[in-house]
């Protein structure tokens, strides 16, 4: 993940990743601080959208529609070249600012162009750290310490963009208390209702 975010090895493409940590490897004995429930679900949900038997990690969720593992690099780079060919919706991220009564407190503007799909979308805003490191204690991991990027601290859904409208909306947030602008990036996505097809995305790291 972090080779992809840092080298962009698809030409002409930006790579947009979020890590969402889950949280069933915490039966193992050790708990991942930065796991949750939510994106669990939001696996499980993959899972029954692309038709596929069982969850498993480390996996790569492509633009909502493909899924692919590190067992097979091919099947990735492949991936994300067929997703390089479809077509995106412009969304936007403008006008990140500190709210002065209270530093943990962000105020930003997300914009999605007309959605010209066939489907209704949800907009979400994902708040994710640019680097986390842990050092694993018991399971399957046990001993290494791994690195990650862009692991995702808050995903909240902000609104809704309808087939054949467009999306603008202020939004606030709220960070964590170990979390300050230069550590996190902020990520805008529409994506069909349910865990289906990505529609658009933005990032900017305030």
């Amino acid at each position: 993940m972090q080779r992809l975010d840092d080298n962009q090895p698809i030409p002409g493409t930006q790579l947009i990743v979020l890590s969402e940590h889950v949280t069933y490897w915490n039966q193992e004995g050790w708990q991942d601080p930065n796991s949750s429930p939510v994106f669990t679900y939001r696996q499980s949900q993959y899972e029954s959208s692309l038709g596929l038997k069982e969850p498993y990690t480390p996996q790569f969720i492509i633009d909502g529609s493909q899924s692919a593992s590190l067992e097979n690099l091919k099947n990735l780079e492949d991936a994300l070249n067929k997703a390089k060919g479809n077509a995106k919706i412009p969304v936007r991220i403008s006008n990140v600012t500190v709210d002065r009564s209270n530093p943990q407190v962000l105020h930003a503007h997300i914009e999605a162009d007309n959605n010209p799909d066939k489907h209704n979308a949800d907009v979400y805003l994902a708040v994710a750290l640019n680097h986390v490191e842990s050092q694993v204690l018991r399971g399957e991991n046990g001993g290494k310490h791994l690195i990650h990027v862009a692991v995702v601290q808050q995903l909240d859904k902000v609104g809704k963009l309808p087939k054949g409208k467009s999306f603008a909306q202020d939004v606030q947030v709220k960070l964590k208390a170990n979390e300050d602008l230069k550590s996190i990036r902020l990520v805008a996505f529409a994506q069909e209702t349910a865990q289906g097809k990505l529609l658009g995305v933005s990032m900017q790291k305030p």
